[in-house]
């Protein structure tokens, strides 16, 4: 069983609440938009598995460590994330062909800062963007989710809110 801790779009800001929210967790996912290097360290300081993408904001510094696409098995679940995804079954073209050849049954996006759950059933996967965590944006309060992969199973998903964006 794997506890996991997922944030996107801090845009350089990390809100320390972050660090309690995922004290439990055994691992953390990070959707894009990291904003800054030394957001990445803070997160490693937990010593958590730290595993994330690049995002369209992010410099050279940032995708010279993380990739624009992570494909992984987590337990038994095979997992993908990529910043900039769309949504089901809104999935931008390039989104659309990696879930084909993928198959994952776990889909992780950030970018548009709405956080959003849902499952899709065309392609047996559930989706999952975390919303925004940082203070960049247009979005009003600042989120992160938390679940659990047990095995083959995906549950016990809650939705964290850190407060005003302001």
């Amino acid at each position: 069983m794997k506890r996991i801790g997922l944030i996107s779009d801090t845009h350089g800001f990390l809100d320390e609440q972050v660090f309690s929210c995922f004290s439990a967790c055994d691992e953390i996912w990070h959707a894009g938009d990291w904003g800054a290097t030394g957001l990445a360290a803070r997160l490693e300081t937990t010593g958590k598995i730290l595993r994330g993408v690049y995002g369209n904001i992010d410099g050279s510094d940032i995708r010279s460590i993380y990739p624009e696409q992570l494909v992984f098995t987590c337990e038994e679940v095979k997992v993908m994330i990529r910043h900039i995804g769309g949504y089901p079954p809104v999935y931008n073209p390039v989104t659309r062909k990696e879930l084909d050849r993928h198959k994952p049954r776990l889909f992780i996006s950030g970018h548009s800062h709405i956080l959003r759950i849902m499952y899709d059933e065309k392609r047996n996967c559930l989706y999952m963007n975390p919303g925004a965590a940082g203070k960049q944006g247009w979005h009003k309060v600042r989120t992160l989710v938390r679940f659990t992969i047990d095995g083959s199973d995906i549950k016990d998903a809650e939705v964290i809110e850190l407060g005003v964006r302001g």
